[in-house]
């Protein structure tokens, strides 16, 4: 079972070459394409297997970036990393054995922090009311991870992109992503796409990923202008029409 791995890159190649030590070796990754979204300062090292490389004239966003890439993809299945995720350890037999149940469209792993502490990858459809419960200090529908069964796929709504594993043919089915998120909720939305046509999104949780991340919507004035254009785009597009919860 071979995965086209697709990398986006922001001058971010010192960290994906972090990355790309980290995937030597791991055979299951047949296809590396790397996308430099602007000018490099740091060249990109060598990697196994070699690195189909894409210069972007001009910057786009995520989604874009990564149906890209897909377009170059031969293999069944496509996974989308970004720059700053570190594999302490080969997650994907672990990964692709939960395709084995093949209405799986969409396997995510656990993520940590550099510290060793979980991220909260994997949430419950957003809704206004929970948006309103999150201001407010209450539940902001993060799954509680802690002591769960690691021998068992745990069905989950969302799953943010940092890193996940697509079957090909569930992103092809979709559309893959919608481009015209430019950033923020292309993640929340194409899980939604996929729950509404069949397919499942789990949480592998035997398999772990580290994740330095990076809030910049919290500090940039222009990230924080396309969350929320992309959480309107999201809501105009599932509000009252989200698939039931997957638990």
């Amino acid at each position: 079972m071979s995965i086209c791995l697709s990398l986006v890159s922001h001058n971010q190649a010192a960290l994906g070459n972090l990355l790309l030590q980290d995937l030597s070796g791991m055979q299951a990754v047949q296809r590396l394409i790397i996308t430099s979204n602007v000018a490099e300062a740091t060249q990109w090292r060598p990697a196994i297997p070699p690195a189909h490389l894409i210069c972007n004239p001009q910057p786009m966003g995520f989604a874009a970036n990564h149906n890209q890439a897909f377009a170059h993809s031969r293999e069944p299945f496509f996974c989308v990393a970004n720059p700053d995720i570190r594999l302490p350890a080969n997650p994907f037999p672990g990964l692709l054995a939960r395709m084995q149940d093949p209405r799986v469209g969409l396997v995510v792993p656990l993520v940590r922090n550099p510290a060793g502490a979980l991220e909260d990858s994997v949430r419950r459809f957003p809704t206004p009311a929970s948006l309103v419960r999150k201001a407010l200090g209450g539940n902001d529908g993060r799954y509680p991870l802690h002591g769960i069964d690691p021998t068992t796929a745990m069905r989950v709504d969302w799953a943010a992109g940092m890193f996940q594993l697509f079957r090909a043919e569930a992103f092809r089915d979709v559309g893959g992503f919608d481009a015209k998120f430019h950033l923020y909720y292309e993640d929340v939305d194409i899980c939604a796409r996929l729950w509404k046509a069949g397919w499942k999104v789990v949480l592998s949780p035997d398999v772990t990923v580290v994740h330095a991340a990076q809030r910049a919507s919290r500090r940039n004035p222009r990230y924080m202008a396309w969350h929320a254009g992309s959480m309107a785009r999201y809501f105009a597009k599932h509000l009252g029409r989200l698939p039931g919860s997957s638990l």
